[in-house]
């Protein structure tokens, strides 16, 4: 009959001479424990990692928040005069126009035609409600949603004969001046939005927020 094998447990210490010397306590197996000691280590790291992401993602408007209403920031250092440049906040189309001196001019001209001239609809923040309907008389900023039904208008910037520049709703037909002001008669019973900005330098507005901060 055939023995089994037996199970012997491995010998930590030292054999040699005949004699056997028990190893010192924590000396068995360094390279296991050091093996060890980086899976560790590198579960404590990962951990961490995972730990700070919802901390770091934090610090950045989710989709869910700019569709909210969160700031949204637009560089108008590249806009030339008389150009307009277009931009997002809460899923809306913003235009932002380089008004030259000649648009500025006939702000006043057009005045006798306009169902609201002075701006006396609450449809722009109160540093708004001026002539230009802007902090900075060159610098348009406006919502390019129709008031009447909400389509969008068309810009046409250019003056024409019989036409001095401004937005043109294709939807139903209302016109708008070079500071978003309604045409009298039009189906568009207000004047187009002017939405809460501020100026965070020369070259840098910030869409959806007007705060002063601390």
């Amino acid at each position: 009959m055939s023995k089994s094998p037996s199970m012997t447990a491995p010998v930590v210490g030292n054999t040699s001479g005949g004699s056997f010397t028990p190893a010192a306590p924590g000396a068995e197996m360094p390279q296991r424990r050091k093996l060890l000691l980086a899976a560790t280590s590198a579960v404590g790291a990962a951990g961490a990692a995972a730990a700070a992401a919802p901390f770091l993602a934090s610090w950045f408007p989710s989709e869910r928040a700019k569709a909210a209403g969160a700031p949204v920031d637009v560089d108008v250092s590249a806009i030339e005069p008389g150009m307009l440049l277009r931009a997002e906040w809460r899923g809306q189309p913003v235009w932002v126009v380089r008004r030259t001196p000649e648009m500025l001019a006939t702000l006043d001209a057009v005045k006798p035609k306009l169902a609201d001239p002075e701006s006396k609809a609450p449809q722009q923040p109160d540093y708004a409600a001026n002539a230009t309907r802007s902090i900075k008389p060159e610098m348009l900023v406006l919502l390019g949603i129709c008031t009447h039904l909400g389509c969008s208008p068309t810009d046409r910037l250019a003056p024409a004969e019989g036409w001095a520049g401004g937005f043109y709703c294709p939807c139903h037909g209302s016109v708008f001046d070079l500071a978003g002001r309604v045409f009298a008669g039009m189906p568009a019973p207000t004047n187009l939005v002017v939405p809460p900005y501020k100026y965070l330098n020369d070259t840098r507005l910030r869409i959806g927020d007007d705060s002063k901060g601390a």
